[in-house]
């Protein structure tokens, strides 16, 4: 009789969710048109060339396209300076059909985030960059969530996988992504381990997650050896090599233990996307009825008590 495992991994793919959330986003954006007369809009900031990063960013851009929402995309040279970068966010915020800005990261050297925190409008922040939404999160509310993040659990629970009591590693630290990561998975009831470049025995640590979130930044970097036969592989990453886009695992090896795990392409990145146009869609409504919007959302879950 031929096991699941002989049969391969279930492949996590992100697409048919993000299609399914598109299209609510479509019929949004049209109510939302219909009521207050114009069409909100995405604005893109880009701080010189980084070739994974602008295949995303482009990405988002078509997405928009897509369901009605307007997009702008602004670039600046990689000489750009501190001012440059702090009055290019000024003008997008003085545009009020502008309900969402996402700037590139991470930063070319010499820009540090500070300057963005300083002039990013928190309620413009859709991609929860600013102290006050990571806050929030840390929390247990939501104010906006880190996209990529929040799609990095939601592709786990809209594929029905069980995340209460299970084992969490996540492998990166950033506060883009693995911190918040690990966040939205305690708030689902997981037990989470973060572990980063300086952690020892790293291999050890993550053959013993249910679950395993990487989001580390380096090509191929966990590989099978290092999983539980039938864990669950969510891989954020997003390099490219020798002209080829691919994720922090090793896909060919881990396929041959995992019980499930998210392909690059075509995983975690349709569903960041199309949750972003999601949290676009809701900053635009927050700002034209002047509410704040800091109240949890349809993909999320109330924030539970702490125990």
């Amino acid at each position: 009789m031929t096991s699941l495992m002989d049969e391969g991994p279930r492949l996590l793919r992100g697409g048919p969710i993000g299609t399914v959330i598109r299209e609510q986003v479509a019929a949004d954006v049209a109510a939302f048109k219909e009521e207050f007369g114009y069409q909100p809009a995405l604005a893109v900031l880009v701080v010189g060339a980084d070739a994974p990063s602008l295949v995303y960013l482009h990405k988002i851009l078509d997405g928009c396209r897509l369901v009605g929402i307007g997009d702008r995309l602004v670039e600046l040279p990689e000489d750009a300076t501190e001012a440059d970068v702090s009055n290019a966010l000024q003008t997008l915020q003085a545009d009020p059909k502008i309900a969402g800005i996402i700037v590139q990261q991470p930063l070319p050297k010499g820009i540090p985030l500070r300057v963005i925190i300083d002039t990013l409008d928190p309620m413009r922040d859709i991609d929860g960059i600013h102290p006050l939404n990571a806050g929030l999160l840390s929390l247990g509310y939501d104010g906006f969530l880190p996209a990529t993040a929040h799609a990095s659990v939601e592709i786990l629970k809209q594929s029905g996988i069980e995340l209460a009591g299970k084992h969490c590693v996540v492998v990166g630290r950033s506060n883009v992504i693995g911190k918040p990561a690990g966040l939205l998975m305690l708030r689902e009831n997981a037990t989470v381990t973060i572990c980063h470049s300086k952690t020892a025995d790293l291999r050890s640590i993550i053959r013993t997650a249910d679950i395993v979130i990487v989001a580390i930044g380096k090509a191929n970097f966990v590989t099978g050896d290092m999983l539980k036969p039938g864990a669950v592989v969510v891989d954020v990453g997003i390099n490219v090599v020798e002209g080829k886009v691919v994720g922090d695992v090793h896909f060919e090896s881990a396929v041959r233990v995992a019980s499930a795990i998210t392909p690059v392409p075509g995983g975690v990145g349709p569903l960041t996307n199309a949750i972003l146009l999601t949290h676009l869609v809701r900053a635009a409504r927050a700002k034209a009825t002047g509410a704040i919007p800091l109240g949890a959302h349809s993909l999320a879950v109330p924030a539970p008590e702490a125990k």
